[in-house]
């Protein structure tokens, strides 16, 4: 499979988005509770990358870089939590279009946290995102909730994201994925201790729901992260920035393929949608530029 994947590097990477928008999709066919939903993606995606390790670079890792990723783990479970719960309640496009605005939160979140300065162009774009959130939201009042929990997400998203691009030069990135689904199970667990209403009874899932987990911590999680590692070493950035822009776009044709009218939304929502896609376009293409 490494071979074929090295062979085909542009091909493999445009099918792990798909893989990737495809997660939205499973959030709303299993029919738990987005908690319970998170807890098992966790567990399916440990065991999966568990073996990998075993049978490929091991375990082993520092102290200090296992803490810190543990922490970052953390914020990965409570961007999964938001992002479900967003679908939820909403639907799955709504939920996809809001992680668009984690470049707007990139734009304030990078210099921060790696203390560069705020560039010009990113803060436009920005802005732009910004706007195209406030025509979008004027689709339906009746997911006003919906797009808060998924605009949390794409904020925890863009911590979560910055910090493992801190990481990757210190630990191999299965071993990152590894410890943050570990600690993202953990917390979730602990958290299913203290909420009064949990008992075991609310882990028990349907068959159905066993299937689509399997394949939501298997093949979108586990698989999908391991194959779009191995492609970025044939890919240029620019490859993989404009694959990944994808993601929405292929999430909301398969949900509006599967879920049909429970999907359609007005003009004002699609229209907002395309200035968010545009937008992230447009940075990842000034942003190759740049580099080049």
């Amino acid at each position: 499979m490494r071979q074929f994947v090295q062979n085909n590097s542009l091909l493999s990477m445009h099918l792990i988005v798909i893989l990737l928008g495809f997660t939205g999709v499973l959030g709303k066919l299993i029919h738990t509770s987005s908690d319970v939903l998170v807890w098992y993606r966790m567990l399916f995606a440990l065991l999966f990358i568990a073996v990998y390790l075993y049978f490929t670079i091991g375990f082993k890792i520092k102290k200090v870089d296992f803490i810190k990723i543990f922490g970052v783990g953390l914020v990965v479970a409570a961007h999964w939590l938001f992002s479900f719960e967003s679908i939820k309640i909403s639907n799955v496009s709504m939920a996809v279009v809001c992680m668009g605005t984690s470049s707007l939160f990139s734009t304030f979140l990078e210099p921060i946290i790696l203390k560069r300065k705020v560039i010009l162009r990113e803060f436009i774009l920005g802005l732009v995102v910004l706007l195209a959130i406030g025509v979008a939201m004027n689709a339906e009042s009746t997911y006003i909730m919906g797009f808060v929990y998924g605009i949390i997400a794409a904020f925890l998203a863009t911590i979560f994201t910055i910090y493992n691009g801190i990481y990757i030069s210190k630990v191999e990135a299965e071993k990152i994925t590894f410890i943050e689904m570990l600690a993202g199970l953990m917390m979730i667990s602990v958290y299913f201790l203290f909420k009064q209403d949990f008992s075991i009874s609310s882990l028990k899932i349907s068959t159905n729901d066993v299937i689509y987990l399997i394949v939501l911590g298997g093949l979108c999680t586990s698989f999908a992260f391991v194959v779009s590692v191995e492609v970025m070493k044939k890919l240029s950035a620019y490859n993989v920035i404009m694959a990944v822009n994808l993601e929405p776009i292929y999430s909301i044709l398969l949900a509006l393929i599967i879920f049909g009218d429970s999907e359609s939304m007005n003009l004002s929502f699609y229209v907002g949608s395309l200035i968010i896609i545009a937008a992230v376009f447009i940075d990842g293409y000034l942003k190759n530029k740049a580099l080049k």
